[in-house]
């Protein structure tokens, strides 16, 4: 018997639902959640799409059935910027990168970044004024970018940390670019834009191949990401360590994984906070007596439970990463329907997050619900911000650590208040950013 395609809106002019998705990617996800189930067919252009949205469908798509699916058009079209790093490389060659860039993100190694984490947060934290007004998605882009940075190359890059700044919020914006249908053949025209992408990209390679370069005629390993990925070795295959341009591309994918989705993470639990007063207040009481006063340290990151659920719950109302894509390399049955090659299959957080069966009153800040018993209670696919299953955020434990000691440095001594009349708008693009920057007023809490 042939297997029906999943139910969805029915065909329409080539592009309404290209154009639909554009306009407002979150709501156009929701509806058509609300309007046809689990499993959603639709069309974009010439191309099928399937929105995936419940926790049994998730564990198909990214554990159960995952060798029958690649990454999504975005990320595949993203190897002009990043080649074959982890985010972008497949099947054998990505499970090889992964078992050799594993040790850099073990435990141990990833409480040594604590001390970088809590003296850059400081530096912000000593910044700031009493009164004074500041662009938190800036302030978070800020901080975060410079905590990658020592993390990757320790001081070698700390001069040029404006222009890698600089550069790596032109090669974003290209992302965002490359999930137009027409990305590859634009990106090939001399226009204005490509040329300031190329350039990006070539003041980032300069320097990422001077340190590269710079390391392996000193042949130390300073202790940074850098100084692993030079000298990880295969131990389990065939025993070869990467070259150079396999540590460029990997230092890319850090590089830009590693502080964009965080500052976004960050910026939206400043705002959150600062509309739920009774949550920033015990969030102080929290600090207050873990900490008696003292600057945070590793050792304080599991004890600052109240913190955390503060950091998770704001990844469940406003992900940072809003949805991602798989696309089918074969023809397979999901739920009873067919999905045939070449089908993008879309799981959204925003969607899954948000999705009342699994979340009461979805909509309310409720940080609570990242209990330890609340959490062995749910489906652990309902909630994904790092993804599930082979190809899970490699940094994830780096990125919790960082979001609760960035969170717990200035909440300390800080309280951020919007500006009134401050637009909020969420920016769906490649990740979900504020539209409009986040304008807040900082005032000491003593």
């Amino acid at each position: 018997m042939t297997l029906p395609f999943a139910p969805g809106p029915k065909p329409t002019l080539p592009w309404t639902n290209l154009l639909a998705m554009r306009k407002d990617s979150l709501g156009f996800l929701t509806q058509l959640h609300r309007s046809y189930g689990d499993l959603v067919h639709f069309q974009m252009g010439p191309g099928h799409f399937h929105l995936v949205n419940h926790p049994d469908l998730n564990r198909e798509v990214l554990v159960v059935q995952a060798k029958k699916m690649r990454k999504g058009l975005g990320l595949q079209r993203a190897k002009i910027l990043l080649g074959e790093g982890l985010l972008t490389s497949e099947d054998q060659a990505h499970m090889k990168q992964r078992r050799m860039m594993q040790p850099a993100f073990h435990h141990k190694k990833v409480a040594t970044y604590a001390e970088q984490m809590v003296r850059h947060s400081m530096a912000l934290s000593d910044s700031w004024r009493a009164g004074q007004t500041y662009d938190l998605s800036h302030e978070m882009m800020t901080v975060t970018l410079a905590i990658v940075a020592e993390a990757l190359f320790g001081s070698d890059v700390s001069a040029e940390s404006d222009v890698i700044g600089e550069s790596l919020t032109t090669v974003i914006g290209a992302f965002n670019a490359l999930t137009n249908p027409f990305a590859q053949i634009l990106l090939k025209f001399p226009l204005p834009y490509t040329k300031r992408i190329e350039a990006a990209i070539r003041r980032l390679n300069e320097t990422i191949y001077r340190v590269i370069r710079e390391r392996r005629e000193k042949g130390t390993d300073e202790g940074d990401l850098l100084g692993m990925l030079l000298s990880a070795q295969d131990d389990e295959g065939d025993g070869s360590r990467f070259n150079d341009t396999q540590v460029r591309d990997e230092t890319m994918t850090l590089f830009l994984a590693g502080h964009e989705t965080t500052a976004n993470a960050l910026t939206w639990t400043w705002y959150l906070l600062s509309q739920n007063p009774e949550v920033e207040a015990k969030l102080h009481a929290e600090l207050d007596e873990v900490l008696q006063g003292r600057t945070p340290a590793f050792e304080d990151v599991p004890k600052l439970k109240y913190t955390e659920m503060i950091f998770a719950e704001s990844m469940r109302m406003l992900p940072p990463v809003w949805a991602f894509g798989r696309q089918a390399v074969e023809d397979f049955e999901l739920g009873g329907h067919l999905i045939r090659k070449d089908s993008l299959l879309i799981l959204s957080e925003w969607v899954m997050h948000r999705d009342a069966r699994w979340w009461t009153e979805p909509e309310v800040f409720d940080p609570t619900r990242f209990t330890p018993e609340q959490k062995a209670a749910r489906n652990k696919f309902t909630y994904f911000p790092f993804s599930h299953g082979a190809r899970n955020c490699i940094g994830e434990p780096f990125a919790w650590m960082e979001g609760v000691l960035i969170l717990a440095t200035l909440a300390q001594k800080w309280r951020l208040k919007l500006v009134p009349g401050h637009p909020v708008v969420l920016d769906p693009l490649f990740t979900l950013r504020p539209k409009h920057g986040m304008k807040m007023v900082a005032s000491a809490r003593n």
